[in-house]
């Protein structure tokens, strides 16, 4: 079975979870969080109703009363991860509930891994609670749990994911995203910014915004108005970006579906409301490729898209994903795709090489590109991607910037760039002065070295 490089699939999340000490007799429940960052919020939010409930959260198998798999389906690899995973907990605890988007295919799961206590599907919250609270009985004491004063965190406290719909509505034939979470479900805009101001409250820098397709926000809800504040706000990604950037923290766009009116967004940015950076999923750039994905087919108005983008806000940082080896990629299609990216210059950007998920249209194209082949283009679209991005970061030596800091050791400070996405993109780290920082400070820095994907900076 072939497998993208772990770095750059969308299924990796990392998870951490800081755990308090639990009162005795209490039931705990552990978690093993896989998959995208939308799957990491699903589990912050299953956590938080338990904590709610009286259960203590175990961050390992021995100390857990039952454990909670939430899996991810996306792709094949992924679905071999997510029963590795099973088995793992299976072997450690013995007792174990699966969720997330492998759980809609419960036969798949209790195939391999009958002995499971339950199966749900995605965002299936109740479902969840109740399979928890049949294998593991809730034991509340009233006078010590309480409601939580904020949300169970799996990242770190000073940035947090902000999902703001579920679904999507498109067709693209390599993807089951829609089979496995249905059409596309945004939230009203002013529980988005109830919870986002939570968060900020307690101490989040950074709110990272994420959904199947950001840009379609409030479609389905018709762009309704919602009462904020003094005022309404509607459920449309401008109007709701830019009250987000009324909260005082970074906030940055992710899964960026490039419609028309992302172009109303740069402004936003030039101002400084949210974070000159798009994540947007071009996935290739010849009409004929796009086509057989059933993806918008028009590469050249894109760049004049960028371009526009570019004149707007010069400080825009731009992040895609592409696939190599889609079925029917002739080698003119590649060279096609390599001649864009040459053009565009983009400043991230992931490539992965084209593998069947099971129920994706896509499987029965036909011309289907042989393992080799895919991975030398792979191999030579990364060679050009880090030549552009080695480029546009030696460009950055000598200017100053703010970044945010993400850990500190006694060797330095890891820290991100306005530019820089956690887990996914770079680093700027500071190897002197860095005692007295903390994770979570912003700080002014002149970047004094580069490499193909990182910065070196000292504190001004």
């Amino acid at each position: 079975m072939m497998q993208n490089p772990p770095d750059l699939r969308p299924d990796i999340a990392h998870a951490r979870l800081r755990q308090g000490d639990a009162r005795p007799g209490q039931p705990t429940i552990g978690m093993v969080s896989l998959g995208c960052p939308k799957a990491l919020v699903d589990s912050e939010r299953i956590l938080t109703r338990l904590r709610a409930e009286g259960y203590g959260i175990s961050p390992d198998y021995s100390g857990a009363d039952a454990v909670i798999v939430n899996t991810c389906g996306f792709l094949d690899s992924a679905k071999a991860e997510s029963l590795e995973a099973i088995g793992e907990a299976l072997a450690e605890n013995g007792r174990v509930i699966v969720t997330g988007c492998l759980g809609a295919e419960e036969d798949y799961i209790t195939g391999a891994h009958p002995s499971v206590l339950a199966v749900t599907g995605p965002h299936q919250y109740e479902q969840v609670l109740d399979a928890v609270h049949t294998a593991v009985p809730p034991a509340p004491d009233p006078f010590i749990d309480l409601l939580p004063a904020q949300e169970v965190s799996l990242t770190p406290r000073h940035y947090s994911y902000l999902k703001i719909s579920e679904g999507c509505n498109h067709k693209c034939k390599f993807c089951i995203i829609p089979d496995m979470r249905g059409k596309l479900a945004s939230r009203p805009a002013n529980a988005v910014l109830r919870e986002a101001e939570r968060l900020v409250e307690a101490g989040v820098k950074e709110l990272l915004v994420i959904s199947q397709d950001t840009s379609a926000y409030g479609v389905d809800l018709r762009h309704a108005a919602a009462p904020w504040k003094d005022s309404e706000v509607r459920a449309h990604i401008t109007d709701l970006s830019r009250e987000l950037g009324r909260l005082g923290a970074w906030v940055r766009l992710h899964y960026v579906y490039p419609y028309p009116h992302v172009r109303n967004l740069i402004p936003l940015m030039a101002e400084g409301l949210v974070l000159p950076y798009l994540d947007i999923p071009f996935q290739h750039a010849h009409p004929d490729t796009l086509r057989r994905m059933a993806r918008p087919a028009a590469a050249a108005k894109t760049l004049d898209e960028i371009a526009a983008w570019r004149a707007a806000c010069p400080d825009i940082t731009l992040r895609s994903t592409f696939i190599v080896g889609y079925p029917g990629e002739t080698e003119e299609e590649f060279e096609t795709l390599l001649d864009w990216l040459d053009e565009a210059r983009l400043d991230r950007v992931g490539c992965f090489q084209y593998e069947n998920v099971a129920g994706a249209r896509s499987n029965e194209l036909p011309d289907h590109v042989p393992d080799d082949v895919k991975q030398e283009r792979w191999d030579r679209f990364m060679e050009k991607a880090q030549a552009i991005s080695a480029a546009k970061l030696d460009a950055k030596v000598g200017q100053r910037m703010d970044v945010i800091v993400d850990a500190v050791d006694a060797d330095g400070a890891t820290c991100r760039t306005k530019g820089d996405a956690p887990e996914i993109d770079g680093h700027l780290f500071i190897d002197e002065r860095h005692e007295a920082l903390t994770p979570g400070d912003i700080v002014t820095v002149t970047v004094d070295e580069a490499s193909e994907y990182d910065l070196w900076g000292r504190l001004d």
